[in-house]
């Protein structure tokens, strides 16, 4: 289905979410292959795919939900929140708002290196639900451990590029002096892309 997708909507971007197995909850003995044949035509037919494991997606609900024994539908709740918040502003009118080819301009350095990296903040149960978050603990969240939708160590390597996407009343300063505070503390490493001679 893809392929043909992908030829017959050839110019169009292609932007995907894949959903990897974790072995806390499985179903089925076949998942884990079933992850490895997908990812092959990942690699050939999608522009963008964000990637997301059940082991990461389960370890937020249970930590930062505080559900006891997450299910699937606990799990399937948090990623629709982040696939709707990543195309949020295909639905919704905004200053800043990206579409989805700018995703894949922005967050993709090379063709087969298209599996971004997701975060989603702030992540709080219903009891702190109404909490105020300030955007430099929002932005600060977003490179935690805890809140990355794939269980990796992101900290031992380097981003190749960034995209911060923030929803409600939010102001363009607060944001950029964040990012520059990080910057200077050096909490973030990028990959320097700079020629040299």
């Amino acid at each position: 289905m893809r392929k043909v997708l992908s030829v017959d909507y050839g110019k169009k971007s292609k932007l995907e979410f894949a959903v990897y197995p974790a072995p806390q909850i499985s179903t089925a003995v076949v998942e884990p292959y079933n992850s490895i044949l997908t990812t092959h035509t990942t690699l050939e037919h999608s522009d963008c795919a964000f990637m997301v494991d059940n082991e990461a997606i389960y370890d937020i609900c249970a930590n930062k939900l505080e559900v006891e024994r997450p299910t699937y539908t606990n799990l399937n709740r948090l990623i629709a929140q982040i696939v709707s918040s990543i195309t949020a502003s295909l639905r919704f009118d905004g200053a800043l708002n990206v579409d989805l080819t700018e995703f894949q301009t922005n967050l993709v350095p090379y063709p087969r290196i298209h599996f971004p990296l997701a975060a989603f903040a702030p992540i709080v149960s219903k009891e702190g639900s109404y909490a105020h978050f300030p955007v430099p603990k929002i932005t600060e969240a977003c490179f935690d451990l805890a809140y990355q939708m794939v269980k990796c160590d992101s900290r031992r390597g380097k981003y190749m590029a960034c995209c911060l996407l923030y929803r409600g009343d939010v102001v363009a300063n607060k944001i950029t002096d964040t990012i520059a505070k990080m910057k200077v503390k050096h909490t973030v490493k990028f990959v320097d892309w700079r020629l040299r001679d």
